[in-house]
């Protein structure tokens, strides 16, 4: 239970009342011309849990419609702006360079589906993107058919239709995001939806792409989702108020959205709902899932079992699921569908025989257990199983060794699943997927490729041949010469002889030649040190134009791939959360020392960076080892994760218990947590280097009381410390909307960085 202290109602004035008050706003300055920092208000809440009373006296800001917190929080905006209004040139130099190198006016590769081509065009000057579409030709001639048309970037052909316009959805909106955007399977509707709050609830409509008008069907208040059953029906997700994705339901076009059926429903708190077709339109799929358990339901739709029909039985889209395994704590599945020898065969993930998952087969029905699967892929232990993609005729897997992702292919053209054949690529930190593949029986398989330092890469992989075709490569403008940046991987010895991997990203200039590894040691170096370490997501290779910013002013950006994430296989994950959640700020501090001891940097030029979860170990690293770092950048930061997690009400956060562990019902929980919890750990003993904090008043993830908690704490504890809080306003997880507000943004956070970084002012604009 918690209990609000008579003292919650007590007027506390504030140093600096004009910046707090609700009816001022005017900074204050001292005599020597600086900005006074604001001081919040302090209304003592006392919070009960296991026999434990933690006085909180700012836990009154989570009190979103307060005209008191909008005024703080606005206070710190402005104290902020002139805390950085410094970085104004070398902010502005940033956006024009990410600017300048950025192909503005670009075309995506067109993605066949059905008859048309579909693609996507940025304009010079417009924020958001358009959807277009051309019709595709069937002669029959597989290289004319399935080869993308040669559509101008700069002018639109006379066949092409604009089926969608971001920039006019977005008129009038400070904030705008797109959820939806599904085209029926026959070509004629296009649902879509939108979220201008950045609360992610999204509006979805449906567009008749016959005749340019929107129907009269309107559902409101949903989640990401939309996915097409045929032409006539459509599933999407609802959220509860929690914003968990809790149902899945049916609507008919042209119906009322009243009539619309619950088709699921999942009240276990700790599982969220998704829906999607097999890319074959055979089967719909439930998914039920918790961070630790999933659970699979279908609908056979009516379709042919070679996939080639695109029609549905209407008595089938209305029946009802059928469970394909229940759920048992601990064991996770996926599945997908194959046809082999003619017959129907679900594909299936699992980790029921160990930990790295094991790819099986059986028929297309229900299981009556994860042992009766015929093994393609056998569990081995560091070997990640990760995903698996399915066409008519092949399956590509992608999966994880050694901290670097891999492709496979397996055909299925003699009948069999055969066996799987490796996708080689040249360099040895790359990242690369499928995507952009909408067709079962597409002659090609639509692949993406990036590195550090190779711009993004689409080709299409002939599965006759395995010839790789070229589509496109995405332009850096310029004059960007790959050459003149190199991507290395470091290995660091954890406090526990764990054996961390590190990747560094630099200019070519920098290449060492004592080490061995031809790391940057003959530094120190002005560095970055980038960590996340949480929910099993790894921070695989990717090229990045605002980046360059950066490696060209002789900044080493650093990746730390500490425990908690996914490089490492999952038992990487599993040592990283939970009771053993400390791994993951113990592993970024033993990186940081490590470039220190090898003269990568040192501490008066590294500079920490995380966002969201990876907030929380900025957060962490502030208390535990703020001595190594010149300056730390926390987005979004989870800080407060042990008031948050102790509050189920709270959006997201019961599924976050098999993350976190649950410290409302376990005391050992309670403890751990609170050992290292940012914010409850603030102190005076702690030496901070300056931070700034990043948030989004709607953001519903990471709510923006946390870091504004944070920085309150941090400044009345010590009141020199150099903290710094910026909200957005209207905003969600994401921060802002549009490529260049976001741009802008990025850049106002790189300038901030790089001058803490030492680099001096000239060098820096």
């Amino acid at each position: 239970m918690s209990h609000v202290d008579d003292a919650h109602n007590a007027t506390h004035p504030p140093r600096n009342v004009a910046s707090t008050d609700p009816d001022g706003g005017s900074l204050q300055y001292s005599s020597s011309g600086a900005p006074i920092p604001p001081t919040a208000h302090i209304h003592p809440t006392t919070l009960s849990h296991h026999g434990h009373d933690v006085v909180d006296n700012y836990e009154w800001l989570r009190d979103k419609e307060s005209p008191e917190t909008l005024a703080y929080l606005r206070a710190e905006n402005e104290y902020t702006e002139a805390r950085t209004r410094d970085l104004a040139p070398l902010q502005d130099s940033i956006f024009h360079e990410i600017k300048s190198r950025t192909q503005e006016t670009d075309l995506s590769v067109p993605v066949r589906s059905g008859d048309w081509w579909y693609y996507g065009r940025s304009l010079e000057g417009k924020s958001y993107g358009v959807s277009c579409r051309v019709p595709a030709s069937s002669t029959g001639d597989k290289t004319k058919d399935w080869t993308p048309p040669a559509i101008d970037a700069e002018s639109a052909p006379e066949n092409e239709q604009i089926i969608l316009d971001s920039n006019v959805l977005a008129e009038g909106a400070e904030f705008f995001s797109l959820g939806a955007s599904s085209v029926s399977v026959d070509g004629n509707y296009l649902a879509y939806s939108t979220d201008t709050t950045g609360d992610e609830r999204f509006d979805l409509r449906i567009k008749d792409l016959r005749t340019g008008e929107l129907l009269d069907d309107a559902i409101d208040g949903i989640g990401y989702g939309a996915t097409w059953v045929g032409s006539e029906w459509l599933f999407y997700e609802r959220v509860d108020d929690s914003w968990r994705p809790n149902e899945v339901w049916r609507h008919r076009v042209g119906t009322p959205t009243d009539q619309d059926v619950c088709i699921f429903r999942e009240d276990d708190e700790r599982f969220w709902v998704g829906c999607g077709t097999t890319r074959s339109e055979k089967y719909l799929f439930v998914e039920v899932g918790s961070k630790v358990t999933s659970e699979v339901w279908f609908l056979d739709l009516g379709a042919t079992g070679d996939g080639k029909s695109k029609t549905v039985d209407p008595e089938r889209v209305t029946g009802e699921l059928q469970c394909i395994l229940p759920r048992h704590t601990g064991v996770q599945y996926d599945v997908d569908h194959a046809v082999i020898g003619g017959g129907d065969r679900w594909i299936v993930l699992h980790n029921a025989h160990g930990a790295d998952f094991e790819l099986g087969m059986a028929s297309a029905a229900p299981l009556t257990s994860l042992d009766d699967l015929d093994v393609v892929i056998p569990h081995k232990q560091g070997r990640r199983i990760e995903g698996m993609d399915v066409f008519a005729q092949h399956m590509v897997v992608g999966y994880r060794e050694n901290a670097n992702n891999k492709l496979g292919l397996f055909s299925f053209a003699d009948g069999t699943v055969g066996n799987l054949e490796p996708i080689d690529f040249d360099e040895e930190l790359y990242s690369a997927g499928t995507g952009g593949n909408a067709e079962w029986e597409s002659p090609y398989i639509r692949m993406a490729y990036e590195s550090f330092v190779t711009p993004g890469l689409v080709f299409d992989y002939d599965l006759a041949t395995g010839e790789r075709l070229v589509r496109k490569q995405r332009i850096v403008k310029g004059g960007y010469d790959p050459s003149d940046y190199v991507a290395r991987r470091m290995w660091t010895t954890a406090r526990d002889g764990a054996k961390v991997p590190v990747s560094l990203i630099y200019r070519t200039d920098l290449e060492g030649k004592a080490d061995s590894d031809r790391l940057p040691t003959d530094g120190p170096h002005p560095t970055i040190l980038y960590g996340y370490g949480s929910y099993e997501a790894s921070m695989d290779p990717a090229f990045s134009i605002a980046r360059l910013s950066l490696l060209d002013r002789g900044i080493v950006f650093a990746i730390a791939h500490v425990r908690g994430g996914g490089e490492m296989g999952r038992s990487w994950y599993d040592n990283g959360k939970t009771l053993a959640k400390k791994n993951t700020f113990y592993d970024f501090i033993d990186v940081a020392d490590d470039l220190i001891s090898r003269n990568v940097t040192d501490n008066k030029h590294m500079v920490a960076l995380g966002g969201s979860a990876g907030g929380l170990l900025m957060g962490a690293v502030a208390n535990m080892a703020g001595d190594r770092f010149a300056g730390i950048e926390a987005v979004v930061p989870f800080v407060d994760p042990l008031t948050s997690i102790l509050m189920p009400e709270l959006p997201l956060t019961v599924i976050e218990w098999d993350e976190w562990g649950d410290p409302l019902h376990d005391l050992e929980v309670y403890d751990y947590m609170a050992s290292y919890a940012p914010y409850d750990n603030v102190s005076a003993d702690n030496t901070y280097p300056p931070i700034l904090a990043l948030t989004s008043l709607n953001d519903t993830r990471v709510l923006y009381v946390e870091p504004a908690k944070w920085v309150a704490k941090i400044r009345a504890t010590i009141p020199q410390a150099d903290v710094c809080l910026k909200t957005e306003m209207i905003a969600g997880h994401g921060g802002v909307s549009g490529r260049y507000e976001q741009w802008k943004q990025t850049a106002f956070e790189y300038a901030w960085m790089i001058r803490r970084a030492g680099i001096a002012d000239d060098a820096a604009v």
